[in-house]
């Protein structure tokens, strides 16, 4: 059976909500196939945030398969709305911010798209951090007066002179990049899908070699006390673990407007994410685990393991792999989006070189250094946070597509100032309704977690809601938003429209 793709039989209208990034794709340029999105995500996975993910719950005190259970569940969790929210992208070749349309409004879109492109500069400050600094541990080890040079930031900076010019370095690369263009990185991606896999088994076979074997890594207990420890240990991660992911989870219009069909997305995500996220994630658990039995302390910052390697070949051999895995997973995963994300603000003045520009920017002014100065923050308060923005828009945008919309879109309509999706002024109230009430529920939860409130000031139950951010956000915001729309709550040309598609 044929699988339908939606194309305009015209030329394209101009307006001021498109450009030439937000257009849709027609077939004839899609040449995404199976392979190409299994290597995608295998390559997105192979990167130093994934390590840090497992490590950082064996730091927070599970054991091998409770971490590795753990991450599992996230990510199949997750694959569900990747691939919904991906069809959508299949069968119009449209990004995400012009699938927000239908659910936001051709100016509302502009919520959603900025709460991604800012959780995604967060991403691409980290990934390029890490990327600047596996280059500085590379010069290092052969130039030990780079790590010596003098100290020109305040100390409330928390910045290094040396790691700062290799951030700097990196972040012109990642640009560059920007410049030539997304296809640039298809080989990459798939250089990469092989390579990497080869560092990491290599440091696999270092953690046993050096433990003595795989036995005294996978008999160390767990570090809770009981049972209910556990529990509450567990929850927040998980909820970490599909928040790692929600930002694709959005986005993945962006990639799935490329595939030849509607199979290819779908097998290549399946294969492509669980599994080797899983196995990579293995990786990381076992080395990590290891560093206790071989140093007598966790090390769950795999640079900081590096540094720690007597030859200088093998150093400069990880910060390489290091620094290919960071360009490639950056651009794709943190790139790419906000860029078009940004485009959207003013298509007629920001495309997505500009947009990628913007990015770099702001990642860079958000300190990502201080994001992953330990392993708590990096998943209770990044990951669970934003996963409490982007759950609600996730929940909003299926729920429209799928219930509301009958995966039915007038993709003319998607680039008209005057058109169906308009609603009232450019914005879809119910969406905005159901997005406040999504995110209001994990607010106290975060508040406390920060430190801003103490405990004592909220209710135990309410605060604890933050540990399942993403999933309560997720279904109220859908289920608010399905009622809200049912009510017809959407402006008058949106409720001609959304009547007829009832009908």
């Amino acid at each position: 059976m044929q699988e339908e793709i939606v194309e305009f039989s015209e030329e394209f209208p101009h307006s001021t909500l498109c450009n030439e990034d937000l257009a849709p794709i027609p077939k004839s340029k899609r040449s995404w196939n199976t392979w190409n999105y299994a290597a995608l995500w295998i390559s997105m996975s192979l990167c130093i945030p994934t390590y840090m993910l497992s490590s950082s719950l064996i730091e927070g005190g599970m054991n091998w398969w409770e971490a590795i259970l753990t991450i599992f569940l996230g990510n199949s969790i997750v694959l569900i709305p990747m691939i919904l929210n991906g069809r959508a992208g299949v069968k119009y070749g449209i990004p995400f911010p012009v699938l927000a349309r239908a659910s936001f409004g051709t100016k509302g879109a502009n919520i959603p798209a900025l709460l991604r492109a800012i959780v995604a500069c967060g991403w691409f400050g980290i990934q390029t951090w890490i990327g600047g600094y596996a280059i500085f541990l590379m010069l290092t080890a052969w130039f030990p007066s780079f790590g010596k040079l003098r100290q020109i930031f305040p100390d409330s900076f928390g910045l290094q002179t040396g790691p700062a010019i290799t951030f700097i370095l990196f972040w012109l690369l990642n640009m560059l990049v920007v410049r030539m263009g997304v296809e640039s990185i298809k080989k990459l991606l798939v250089f990469k899908a092989f390579f990497l896999p080869l560092a990491a088994l290599a440091l696999l076979f270092w953690a046993i070699s050096a433990s003595h074997g795989l036995g005294p890594i996978l008999s160390q207990p767990d570090k809770f006390t009981n049972t209910k420890d556990f529990w509450n240990y567990f929850f927040p991660a998980l909820t970490g673990m599909v928040g790692y992911w929600a930002t694709l989870s959005l986005n993945i219009p962006d990639f799935t407007r490329y595939a030849k069909s509607q199979r290819a997305q779908i097998r290549g995500q399946a294969m492509g994410l669980p599994l080797p996220m899983t196995l990579f994630a293995f990786i990381g658990v076992v080395v990590t685990s290891a560093t206790f039995i071989i140093y007598g302390k966790t090390i769950w910052d795999p640079l900081v393991l590096a540094g720690k390697f007597e030859s200088k070949f093998l150093v400069s051999v990880a910060m390489i792999a290091v620094a290919i895995s960071t360009l490639a997973t950056n651009i794709a995963a943190n790139i790419v989006s906000p860029a078009n994300d940004f485009a959207n603000l003013a298509p007629s003045k920001i495309d997505f070189k500009k947009g990628g520009y913007i990015t770099g920017i702001i990642g860079i002014l958000i300190f990502p250094w201080k994001l992953i100065a330990d392993p708590s923050g990096y998943i209770f308060t990044w990951l669970v946070a934003y996963s409490a923005l982007l759950g609600p828009i996730g929940g909003i945008m299926i729920a429209d597509y799928y219930f509301i919309r009958k995966q039915k879109l007038e993709l003319k309509e998607l680039y008209s100032e005057t058109g169906i999706y308009k609603y009232k002024n450019g914005f879809n109230v119910a969406a905005i309704i159901a997005l406040v009430c999504g995110v209001v529920p994990n607010v106290p939860g975060f508040l406390t977690e920060t430190k801003v409130l103490s405990e004592d000031w909220v209710w135990q139950w309410l605060s604890g809601l933050y540990h399942y951010a993403w999933f309560v956000g997720f279904f109220i915001s859908g289920l608010v938003y399905i009622l809200l729309m049912k009510k017809n709550f959407s402006g008058a040309t949106g409720r001609v429209y959304i009547e007829r598609e009832i009908n």
